[in-house]
């Protein structure tokens, strides 16, 4: 198994603060009445925690829950914390009034349905009743990312009521102030709160089950004086001292058999234990007994001894005693037992010591001591040990937080503005707000201090530098208050260790084998004979030795030289020239000889070579296994899981330890370069194997390991994020970042992916009742986590997620960070580079990696996952991944809107597709389309005449046609010279042109400019005739008939361009369907095939048929242009329909055209002739001006003056009438001679003398035949009286 198993032989704290800025906790006041002021009277800050029972289960609503409280004067903070889930209103800050909270005095404990809270103060006590969590929610998992804390309705709770407060008896509260307090809940409910008399021995205040009617009830445990004198006791006023010699220091109680056992440790060293149902003393012990050379001890009383209790099923209650003797301190592990007639007894199981700090607080496990102590400088130490299986009574080591560095070296390329987060929480700012805040405040303070007008850039950086270091002083001072350490908690449940600081709480992670031996102090390791990381002991010794010379080497190199090698990291520069570089320093700088000191460690190893292999391996997280379980997992397991350590304290651990891990790894590797650097300079004077490799051969796997942990630092630490809306580019299941807020990539990647890979792997193949060990489970999620970020392994999960977060930024700088060295998905990391590329605007780039990225495609997992997610149904299926990846490619620059990386790269792709037509269609249809959509119109003609797929071909061809006629760019679509494609862009074009709007849409003009341009005189005949027909039966308006003119005339004009052999056409067809070749039948409504069209005779139509239907649409537009109502009649009359209008319009001169071209009857025209002559002379004034209008449109040169009449220019219109019709049949003449004799009668009426000039066309008599006598006859009977014959 490649994952290196975390010690239990030590612990690393890891800071639990809240990422995101919290409120300010709630604030209940409780008031009882209280006059009396605490005065001086000061207790010790405190602090404590709760686990709930099945916290340690994972398919529950409670699991990795618990709470914690900080006691400070007379209030107490509350706060409610779960790795599985953020908790909404989790804070909450109690104070009471006049009071001072007693060490010791908050407890909590639950019930089926209540968390009960009880708390002591030195004048009252009280309870609080909560809901219990799965009385809360409607599931009994945790589903959900927030949910409410149980904190979230404590503003309904009254502090005040009796039936949950009390204060003590004045007896006991006010003649002086109880020194500790313990509180408990019995089996029936009761709350007991005991409390150390000042006076000696236990008071005991009650307070009845919520359910019953009971008072408070208050009960003295003291012994007698009469035994007290048995038991061998002074008076206290004898022997001198201000205080009982029972005065309880600490104390403990345990429910045994329906009866409370109190344990109270007392000044004068002895354990006493009270049974509450007995009211009785059933066990007293000297603990003075088990401590060796005791001597004079017993003459001081104890004031710092502390009392914890454990119970388990296999050890049963054990009492663990701590001594606070001068000069040492002692731990006594005793345990209960229990003999006949209600006696008990204490067995002694281990006694241990130690170290002179002064001890905070310790807790008892079933199995081990956690104790908590600061030292000489008040620094914090933390340290446990096993009291039943530790022989050598050695106490492991917990590495707590170094408090941070006084000074910071800031290199010249630094700014010295720098932000980091520490292990402080920030309640009232975000986190970018608080930076803001203090920028402006520092930058004001130094601007106001500037007195000079004129500054160079060094003396303002010094300046800038003075002020933020000062700055930084005062933030070391508020972590130090914060940093304060007071107490710390042990889950007897998931075995999760907590120590419980006064501005935040830290959690204790296992500490990794090889991060053991590098963090150890040196004493440790002198007393260490084996490591885990090496099987062979001969070995294992080896290892110790060099990580011996390892710590000297660390401890030597400056913080100058740190930064070097930092930077050269950085940088991107060989790390091995780095470490020769900081090895010359420490040569030319070794006063103290440690170059020495490391040569003559050397010389002690056996095998140097396989010691530093078996720490390369240690630190190797390269894993050809994938993370992610494929197990079954049961589906009410699978909701449990869902948000296990999902909760964003549980982020901010894991991430923190990932980092941890790096920056120890980090200076482990490098530590490990300079000796390698080392040994090949001094390499003579140590010992050499024949069978190992050479340093040369190790320092590139070292360089390459320093490399992947200043990485994993660097991801760890950058906080630099962008909440950008997720694009869909790459096909990654992460849930959206923006509800989670990370604060670094790292914690990003764990919450949208990693967790899920995690946490699938480690419960795969698990049904339920899985148990939440705390250090088996934190130690693989930290492990899993730092494999998937590992840049050597095969899975490449977190830049996915880079990406799919739109990180672009710290995506690209992750590429560039492994670029030089790391050799595992290089092409993949070009893809993710071009991404970035693309969304910083820098195509050209972008195109480049694609293309970088395109050689690797069949190789790397990653680009095979990604060509293989391309839609079934698309257009057109590449056949080989390259083809599929280019595809991919393709679509990504279509979606960022670049069609010239899109031509250029898709014009690669054919060189890939050699021999598949499909593919090559695809790709030729895409050139075309970016090509025209850019305004390309001959490269896109280029494109489409390559295409090889015929379909696609005439699809493009169709969308050219449409575009260009769309843009008006109709010179380019006629020019071109259409190879092969001739035919079909006719049909094309001769489809839209009958299928759309003829006034909208031009596309029968371009259909006759077409074919005018190729000299197909005939076809554009057609058009045009083909054209006007349309617009007669569609357009029946004055502007339809204007058009159908003009399509008339073009098409005679083209007849007329042909030999007259040829001058015909085709007469189109009325609702005629054109369809292109190749194309599927089409069904009807009912989804049948329609029958075959029936054949129909073909028209012939020649020059003068166009002629009279150019006549026939002129004189519609001449009688519309006259008279606009019979536009819409005119449109669709007959030459005779149309003859009768014109008529009685009085456009005669169409109307004699009309009848002469289509060979019609003048009868109607002169009819309509005389009848406005004779309408003239009988009408008055408004008829002749009426008559001026139509007189004026026919062609005759009318003479408008004063001396003209109306009636002369009608006789002048009737005369030049006759003259053009002459040639008419002398029948048709006469016929119509005699209808003018019978219209003008009237006029003789009125004087008229002389015949009108038109008698003098009527044929001479002579020429008339003998049939056309009787004609004559009549024509000659009806002259007016009064012509004379001369007139005649």
């Amino acid at each position: 198994d490649k994952m290196a198993a975390a010690l239990e032989r030590s612990y690393i704290e890891i800071c639990g603060f809240e990422r995101e800025a919290e409120r300010r906790p709630r604030e209940l006041t409780a008031n009882l009445g209280n006059t009396v002021p605490p005065g001086s009277l000061k207790f010790p800050d405190s602090a404590g925690a709760f686990h709930y029972e099945e916290s340690g289960k994972l398919l529950s609503v409670t699991s990795n829950r618990f709470i914690h409280w900080s006691t400070s004067g007379d209030s107490v903070v509350l706060v409610e914390q779960s790795l599985d889930t953020n908790l909404l209103n989790n804070a909450v800050r109690l104070r009471f009034t006049h009071c001072a909270v007693l060490p010791g005095g908050v407890t909590i404990q639950e019930t089926l349905s209540n968390v009960v809270i009880l708390i002591s103060t030195n004048h009252s006590v009280h309870r609080l009743l909560l809901p219990h969590p799965t009385r809360m929610y409607r599931s009994e998992l945790v589903t959900e990312l927030h949910m409410q804390s149980i904190f979230t309705d404590v503003g309904k709770l009254s502090l005040q009521d009796p039936a949950h407060s009390a204060l003590i008896p004045s007896s006991v509260g006010t003649t002086a102030s109880p020194g500790t307090a313990f509180a408990w809940l019995s089996y029936h409910g009761d709350a007991h709160f005991a409390l150390a008399s000042p006076a000696g021995g236990i008071t005991v205040v009650t307070l009845p089950s919520p359910d019953s009617q009971g008072n408070m009830s208050v009960l003295e445990l003291k012994r007698s004086s009469v035994m007290q004198r048995l038991s061998g006791w002074m008076p206290t006023a004898i022997r001198g001292e201000h205080s009982p010699a029972d005065l309880v220091l600490s104390l403990a109680v345990r429910e045994l058999e329906e009866d409370s056992f109190i344990f109270a440790l007392c000044q004068d060293h002895r354990l006493r234990m009270w049974s509450l149902r007995e009211h009785g003393c059933l066990l007293e012990a000297d603990m003075l007994e088990y401590m060796p050379a005791c001597k004079g001890v017993k003459r001081l009383p104890g004031h710092g001894h502390r009392l914890r209790l454990a119970f388990s099923s296999t050890t049963g209650l054990c009492v663990c005693v701590y001594l606070a003797v001068p000069q040492r301190g002692q731990f006594t592990v005793l345990q209960l037992v229990a003999t006949d007639n209600n006696r008990y007894s204490l067995e002694h199981i281990s006694t241990l010591f130690s170290t002179q700090e002064t001890l905070v607080d310790f807790t008892l496990t079933s199995s081990d001591i956690w104790a908590l102590w600061l030292d000489e400088s008040n620094a914090t130490v933390v340290k446990y040990i096993s009291f039943e299986h530790n022989t050598a009574a050695q106490w492991n080591q917990v590495f707590v937080q170094p408090p941070p560095e006084e000074e910071i070296h800031i290199g010249v390329d630094l700014d010295p503005r720098i932000f980091r987060r520490g292990s402080e929480r920030i309640w009232d700012l975000s986190w970018e707000a608080l930076r803001k805040e203090v920028t402006l405040a520092v930058e004001s303070e130094l601007q106001s201090s500037i007195t000079e007008f004129e500054f160079s850039q060094e003396e303002y950086r010094q300046l800038q530098v003075e002020f933020w270091s000062r700055f930084y002083s005062c933030c070391l001072q508020y972590q130090e208050v914060q940093a304060s350490p007071l107490g710390l908690t042990v889950s007897q449940h998931t075995g999760m260790v907590c120590l419980l600081r006064k501005g935040f709480l830290s959690y204790l992670l296992p500490c990794f084998a090889v991060d053991h031996l590098y963090l150890s102090h040196d004493q440790y390791l002198l007393s260490e004979e084996e490591t885990p990381v090496a099987e062979d002991p001969e070995a294992g010794r080896d290892v110790l030795q060099l990580v011996q010379c390892l710590r000297l080497i660390s401890d030597t190199v400056s913080a100058e030289m740190a930064y070097e090698m930092e930077k050269a990291l950085e940088y991107l520069q060989a790390p091995e020239r780095a470490a020769e570089l900081v090895l010359e320093n420490l040569l030319c700088n070794d006063s103290d000889n440690v170059i020495v000191d490391v040569q003559n460690k050397l010389q002690d190893v056996r095998n140097p070579m396989a010691a530093m292999m078996v720490l390369l391996r240690e630190m190797d997280l390269e894993t050809d296994s994938e993370v992610g379980g494929d197990g079954l997992v049961s589906l009410n397991l699978r909701i449990g899981l869902s948000q296990l350590y999902s909760g964003s304290t549980a982020v901010s651990v894991v991430s923190q330890a990932v980092c941890h891990m790096a920056m120890t790894r980090a200076l482990f590797c490098r530590d490990l370069l300079i000796l390698q650097k080392l040994y090949l300079r001094f390499g003579d004077n140590v010992r050499t194997h024949t069978h190992t490799p050479s340093p040369q051969d190790l320092i590139p796997r070292t360089s390459q390991l320093l490399s992947s942990y200043h990485l994993l630092k660097h991801v760890s630490q950058n906080a630099n994020l962008q909440h950008l809306t997720v694009l869909e580019l790459v096909c990654v299941s992460c849930p959206a970042p923006a509800a989670l807020n990370p604060q670094t990539v790292v914690e990003l990647f764990y919450q949208t992916a990693a967790r899920r890979l995690i946490v699938s792997q480690l419960f795969s193949n698990q049904q339920g009742g899985a148990l939440l060990v705390w250090t088996d489970v934190i130690s693989s999620v930290v492990q899993l986590l730092a494999q998937l970020l590992w840049p050597s392994n095969p899975g490449f999960q977190f830049p996915e997620c880079l990406l799919a977060s739109c990180q672009y930024t710290q995506l690209q700088e992750y590429v560039r960070l492994i670029g030089p060295w790391c050799q595992v998905n290089i092409a993949s990391c070009r893809f993710m580079l071009a991404q970035c590329y693309l969304a910083n605007g820098e195509g050209q780039k972008a195109l480049r990696c694609f293309q970088e990225a395109a050689t690797e495609v069949e190789k790397e997992e990653f680009l095979m996952r990604l060509t293989g997610s391309e839609d079934e149904d698309a257009a057109v299926a590449p056949a080989t991944p390259r083809l599929q990846y280019y595809n991919k490619v393709l679509r990504l620059l279509e979606d960022v809107g670049l069609p010239e990386l899109v031509i250029q790269l898709a014009t690669l792709a054919i060189t890939e597709a050699i021999g598949d037509v499909s593919s090559q269609a695809a790709l030729w249809t895409r050139i075309f389309k970016h090509h025209l959509d850019l305004g390309h119109n001959s490269e896109a003609y280029d494109a489409l005449t390559q295409n090889p797929d015929g379909s696609m071909q005439l699809d493009c061809l169709r969308q050219l046609v449409v575009v260009l006629c769309e843009r008006s760019q109709l010179q380019d679509l006629v020019n071109f010279p259409y190879v092969n494609l001739h035919d079909e862009v006719v049909s094309i074009i001769e489809s839209r042109a009958r299928g759309l709007d003829l006034l909208t849409h031009n596309y029968y003009e371009l259909l006759y400019a077409f074919h005018i341009a190729r000299h197909n005189y005939r076809k554009a005949g057609t058009v045009m005739f083909e054209f006007g027909m349309r617009l007669g039966r569609e357009v029946r308006t004055r502007l339809g008939l204007q058009k159908q003119v003009n399509c008339y005339l073009a098409a005679l004009n083209c007849l007329r361009l042909i030999r007259p052999e040829y001058a015909w056409i085709v007469q189109p067809v009325s609702g005629a369907t054109y369809e292109r070749p190749g194309a599927s039948p089409k069904r009807n409504s009912d989804g049948e095939f329609p029958a075959e069209p029936v054949k129909r005779q073909v028209d012939i139509l020649e020059v003068r048929d166009l002629e009279k239907e150019y006549i026939l649409s002129r004189s519609r537009l001449t009688l519309a242009q006259h008279h606009p109502p019979s536009a819409a009649i005119a449109g669709g009359a007959s030459a005779a329909e149309l003859l009768v209008l014109l008529v009685q319009t009085g456009l005669f001169d169409s109307a004699l055209v009309l009848s002469r071209t289509f060979n019609l009857s003048l009868t109607p025209v002169f009819e309509g002739l005389a009848f406005k002559c004779i309408k003239l002379q009988l009408g008055g004034e408004e008829s002749q001006n009426e008559a001026w209008s139509w007189l004026a449109v026919n062609q005759l040169s009318v003479v408008n003056t004063k001396e003209s009449r109306c009636a002369s220019n009608n006789h002048l219109l009737i005369d030049t009438s006759l003259f053009i019709c002459r040639k008419q049949t002398p029948v048709d003449l006469h016929i119509t001679n005699n209808n003018l004799l019978l219209f003008a009668a009237p006029q003789t009426r009125r004087g008229v003398s002389s015949p009108p000039t038109w008698t003098s066309i009527l044929p001479p008599m002579g020429s008339i035949t003998a049939t056309s006598s009787t004609s004559c006859c009549h024509m000659v009977s009806l002259y007016p009286i009064g012509w004379s014959k001369a007139t005649r």
